[in-house]
């Protein structure tokens, strides 16, 4: 059992009409996507091309902020807010599309943007997922 399930698991109210499969999967897939990112950007700092990578760095590092929010934001349930865990949800599907997108354009070339862009598309289909099951 992963650590975000137990604390899901171990909240003292009701969640309410939330589907927990899917809050669950979106966190871990915010928080995977979040550390993933982080590592690729600086691997990019490591490449002999570095400044052929500035753009997609900075996607990286942008798309870890937002995803690494959303998790946190994903993992509060006292006082809830539809709207705030919308946009967010919104908000990381842009980031995650935009770095993905960055990422795939390197693929072929550096291991790390497969990955990374990898787990931007997984982070994305998340979001969208729990989104979508939003009341």
């Amino acid at each position: 059992m992963s650590t975000a399930k137990a604390m899901l698991d171990s909240y003292p109210k009701d969640l309410g009409q939330i589907d927990k499969a899917k809050l669950l999967a979106c966190i871990e897939a915010c928080i995977e996507c979040a550390q993933t990112c982080t590592a690729c950007a600086d691997a990019c700092l490591a490449e002999p091309s570095v400044a052929e990578l500035t753009s997609c760095i900075r996607t990286d590092l942008d798309c870890a902020d937002i995803c690494e929010a959303t998790g946190r934001v994903l993992s509060r349930h006292t006082g809830y807010d539809a709207h705030v865990t919308a946009a967010v949800l919104e908000t990381c599907v842009t980031a995650c599309k935009s770095c993905g997108d960055h990422c795939a354009e390197h693929a072929s070339m550096h291991e790390h943007c497969k990955v990374c862009a990898e787990a931007c598309r997984r982070c994305e289909s998340a979001c969208r997922e729990l989104f979508s099951a939003l009341d």
